[in-house]
């Protein structure tokens, strides 16, 4: 039987919380095959000259911190900001091009601070955030950036040492602003979908090795490492404000967009959480684009 699209998930996504509970029970006793896929990403270089399209997705380039990945034990086996690079972005793209008249380009990049071109694209993405580490010029880029117009969405990361290491490395940006809490009728999540229910989007992590639960476990932890489960349990919309109000930084705490966008075709995963990350997602756009 064929499998249900992108767009037919998203309209049947209040049915799939009837079965959202059966899919994880199974996965408490059964092996997954989205557990055992290869999952090493190729990653898109940055797009040459520019391009004609209203939107282009960016993925934003750094370099690993390597005292948090030996504190977690988080060796993936390849730089931890091409995460999910292979299928996530193209699937968003076509939920962009479907679900939008947004002019998206079918093409992604993956792009550097250093790279004067970012003022040429309204939104940068940044995943694994707690494992980031940007030099002085990069984060004085970022922070010009912002200050222009410029859009971040921050997206998996989780628990409180990585919130440490991603509020060290942004406030290198931002010294001087604080990071909020979003109320849920905060324009930005009802600019092109309403959303009106919260919920925790599991990354794949969670789904194989928390069988039941929402929320990411660590691989292990260093004895120096202070951090307790609960701090990865609840998660959090957050985000940096300009002087006017406006979202310049977009921080999904404790949640896996990029995942839900990437297994919105695989049965294991429940549209539930796929419904509602596309929806963020296209928020997060056109709010970045509008503002």
């Amino acid at each position: 039987m064929k499998k249900p699209g992108i767009g037919t998930r998203l309209l049947v996504a209040t049915a799939a919380t009837l079965v959202s509970g059966l899919l994880y029970a199974q996965s408490a006793t059964s092996e997954l095959a989205i557990c055992t896929t290869p999952m090493r990403p190729s990653c898109p270089q940055a797009i040459r000259g520019t391009t004609d399209q209203e939107f282009t997705f960016s993925r934003l380039i750094f370099a690993d911190n390597q005292r948090a990945i030996n504190d977690l034990g988080d060796r993936i086996g390849y730089p931890h900001w091409q995460a999910d690079c292979s299928e996530s972005e193209p699937h968003f793209i076509a939920a962009l091009q479907r679900l939008t008249r947004l002019d998206t380009n079918t093409d992604s990049q993956s792009i550097s601070l250093l790279d004067d071109r970012i003022y040429d694209y309204p939104m940068l993405y940044v995943v694994e955030a707690g494992f980031a580490s940007f030099g002085e010029t990069e984060s004085e880029n970022l922070k010009e950036y912002l200050l222009r117009g410029g859009f971040l969405l921050v997206d998996d990361f989780h628990g409180s040492y990585q919130w440490e290491q991603f509020s060290q490395w942004i406030g290198e940006v931002f010294p001087e602003r604080e990071i909020v809490d979003l109320a849920p009728d905060h324009e930005i999540f009802h600019v092109h979908f309403d959303i009106d229910e919260f919920i925790q989007i599991p990354g794949l992590r969670a789904l194989c090795l928390n069988p039941g639960e929402t929320w990411e476990l660590p691989i292990t932890k260093a004895p120096g490492v202070v951090e307790s489960n609960a701090s990865r349990q609840q998660p959090h919309w957050r985000a940096i404000l300009d002087d006017d109000g406006r979202v310049m930084v977009m921080v999904n705490w404790n949640m896996d967009l990029g995942d839900a966008w990437e297994h919105a075709d695989m049965e294991e995963y429940s549209a539930l959480y796929t419904a509602t990350a596309y929806r963020l997602g296209v928020n997060y756009v056109i709010y970045g684009m509008t503002h």
